[in-house]
């Protein structure tokens, strides 16, 4: 789960996370772990496809400074609601950090002292084990704030869940 469609990724290519370098970190994670197979090249036509998994957002539309207000995330919510619903065999959300989160917990009207907020945090809610990162976005990985294997920890984490 992450935050929003990127401007220079999904909003471009028409694939979450498609075209900047948060995508090159999440599908080369996906990969690692067996949740998609082929080759990912930034492309929407390079073939990956996603296995036993689905990447969505909290937010459906890029919003200025990837700071949804308050109102957008309401507006939003319903649709959020209506996609964990369309998957019944759902057993695993990583959400990619705190507005991520956030929208979980409200959609699945968990408080939310439920679950902590940070990289590595865990909790079982409504029937789903979630684990939050740190987004994966250049801001993170940058600054050493995420690496490449405290977010590789956490998709092991959720192979194992399952």
């Amino acid at each position: 789960m992450g935050l929003a469609p990127g401007r220079q990724g999904a909003n471009r290519t028409g694939r979450p996370f498609t075209g900047d370098y948060a995508g090159e970190l999440l599908y080369g994670t996906l990969l690692k772990f067996g949740f998609a197979k082929g080759v990912y090249k930034a492309d929407p036509q390079d073939g990956l496809t996603l296995v036993d998994a689905m990447i969505t957002n909290a937010v459906r539309c890029a919003p200025p400074g990837n700071k949804p207000t308050p109102e957008e995330e309401n507006t939003c919510r319903p649709f959020l609601r209506a996609r964990l619903a369309a998957l019944p065999k759902l057993k695993v959300i990583v959400t990619l950090g705190d507005v991520s989160r956030r929208n979980v917990l409200r959609t699945l009207e968990a408080k939310q002292t439920a679950m902590s907020a940070g990289h590595g945090a865990e909790a079982e809610i409504g029937g789903y084990r979630l684990t939050n990162s740190y987004h994966c976005s250049r801001l993170n990985t940058n600054t050493g704030r995420l690496t490449p294997a405290m977010f590789e920890d956490i998709f092991a984490r959720a192979k194992a869940a399952l």
